[in-house]
Order: structure tokens, then sequence, then C-alpha cells
């Protein structure tokens, strides 16, 4: 297949990998023209543990070379790009499937991801991947699980023929809003985990908070339309635990140093120098459930310790109530 990958961060990267190793003909997008240069010349990713990108994917700054002619395209941009990048793209987009590895909820809409797409595209070859993978774990060829979600059997199929190999296990599932909805939250809970972590409880106490944490999402799917069993999937349950156990993530190192009572410096300085995905999605989950007036008490205080400075200890304390 020819595919093209919008997006030369790490998970696109890792997306790539997958693809050049089953044999695709794969070009990515920047829209930065040193980023460009840099990845062709160099071929490293100094972030993936200096690892080496494949002579033969192609970098492009040209969005109309990234679409033509191609089969599937992948979307690896962080939500809150999702919007101006696709746009950039719509007279180039024809037939192509399109596949969202980005995970997240475009807070000034407070749309998920392959809505936006549908509205932009015009199209109903839409899917969804999302499941517990980090992305230096894609690179080293390590067995991984993926939910792959979409309306569209021919899409499913197309998104799954390209991925598919022996260290990858794939359910494919129509729920996509279930599945954007795990792949988005799970960053929220994994802020609140750390939370508990740096509060100084063991992971008997983590568990439990992540064990509650399954009915309110589960209950919040549902509530918005999707599949509440989708929570039992890579891109729910799989997702949440690697999400909100490993200090990798970047969403539970920020919880442990805010239940650590990390000072406001320090704290500022870690938000500013790293993508924290869960900040995001916590605002625009916390205006989804008030908009619609669901009642999930975990999500309200989450917000509450994060933006309000309530304190951490309440978490704790509505864990067991």
């Amino acid at each position: 297949m020819k595919i093209g990958i919008i997006g030369t961060g790490v998970f696109g990267i890792a997306i790539a990998s997958i693809l050049h190793k089953n044999n695709h003909e794969i070009t990515m997008w920047t829209k930065f023209g040193e980023e460009a240069n840099d990845l062709t010349n160099n071929k490293l990713r100094k972030n993936l543990n200096n690892y080496i990108i494949p002579s033969d994917i192609k970098i492009t700054t040209n969005i109309e070379e990234l679409c033509n002619n191609k089969d599937i395209i992948y979307i690896a941009v962080p939500a809150e790009f999702v919007t101006e990048t696709c746009t950039k793209a719509i007279p180039y987009i024809k037939n192509q499937h399109i596949c969202i590895a980005s995970k997240g909820i475009e807070e000034s809409s407070l749309m998920f991801l392959p809505d936006i797409v549908k509205q932009l595209f015009n199209t109903n070859r839409i899917g969804v991947i999302s499941g517990p993978t980090f992305a230096i774990d894609i690179i080293n060829n390590v067995p991984i699980g993926l939910s792959l979600a979409s309306y569209n059997p021919e899409t499913s199929k197309q998104i799954y023929n390209s991925l598919n190999n022996k260290k990858i296990k794939m359910f494919i599932t129509n729920d996509i809003i279930g599945t954007c909805i795990c792949g988005a939250i799970k960053n929220v809970i994994a802020i609140a985990s750390g939370i508990i972590n740096g509060l100084g409880y063991p992971i008997s106490t983590q568990a439990m908070l992540i064990t509650q944490s399954l009915h309110d999402i589960k209950e919040l799917i549902n509530k918005l339309g999707g599949n509440g069993s989708t929570i039992l999937s890579f891109a729910g349950f799989g997702d949440i635990i690697l999400t909100c156990t490993s200090e990798k993530s970047r969403n539970y190192t920020l919880g442990k140093m805010i239940g650590s009572r990390v000072d406001e410096r320090n704290l500022n300085a870690y938000i500013n120098s790293n993508t924290i995905e869960g900040l995001t999605v916590l605002r625009s989950i916390h205006n989804i459930i008030n908009d619609n007036n669901i009642d999930i008490p975990m999500i309200n205080l989450i917000y509450d310790i994060v933006y309000n400075k309530k304190n951490p200890d309440n978490l704790t304390e509505l864990l067991t109530k």
C-alpha cells in the first residue's frame, strides 16, 4: 500500500515503523521545514532512543504530496492541531481511507476527532486506533494490542491489513464513540493515579481508583451514545492500566508531582516543558459532563484539584465514601 502519515512526532514515527516492517510505501508530513530537513538528512529521532528512521521513508512539508495517490492517510498530530492540519489537506482528500491515531478532544468545540475529520473531509471512510502502546515499545517491536474502530467495514479491513503482523493483535469494533472516550479520558485518570502515588499510597489504592474509574467511564460512554463494554477493550482497560501505572506517562508524572505537593514553580516548569494531554482533556471532559448533566464526581474533583488547587487528600476521601 501507499500510505501517508500526517505528523512526525514520536507516535507517528512509531506507526511508520510498523508500516515499514509490513513493506508499505510511506510518506510523512510535517509543517516545519527545519524538522523535515533534519529528519531527511539525519534520519534520527533523538527522543525515541536515537531511533534511525528507515532511509526509504520520505519526509515532506507538501501536504498535496502527502495525500495524493495514497491508500490510507494516518493522522498522528496532537488533538489541538487536527482541525488546522486537516483543513490544509481538504483539497487533496478524495477516496482515501483515514485512520486517526491521535487521542483527545478538541477543546474549543468539545468534538471528538472522528467527528472533526468527517465534517472536514465529508467522508465515512474513517477509522480510529487506540490501545496500550508507548511509542518506544512499538519501535522496539514488542507484542502490542490495539482497538480498531470504524463504521465502515472496508476501512476497517484496509487499516487492519496495513498494520497486521505477528507482533500486533487487533480487536475490531464499530464503537468509535467509546473508543475515543477511552483514549482521551485515560490521561485524566492517569493524573489521578499519579496523585494517589504522590500522596504516598501504595499500588493497592491506585488499583481501587482505577477500578472505580472504569465504572465511571463505562457510564460516560453509555450516556454519550457508545457501547459501555468498550471499557474492557485494549482502548479501555488496557490503555488505562498502562497509562495509570507507568512513570513513562507524563500525565502520571504530573499527578505524582501534584500529590507530592511539588512547589508551583517546579510544577509549572514541568507543564511548560512537556506535552501533557490530560490537562486539556480534563477541561474538555469536565465541560462535557456538566453540559450534559452527567454526574461523575471523580472528574469534577480531579478538575478542582488540578485547576482550583483543592486539597489532593480529597481524592482518597472520595474513593472511600
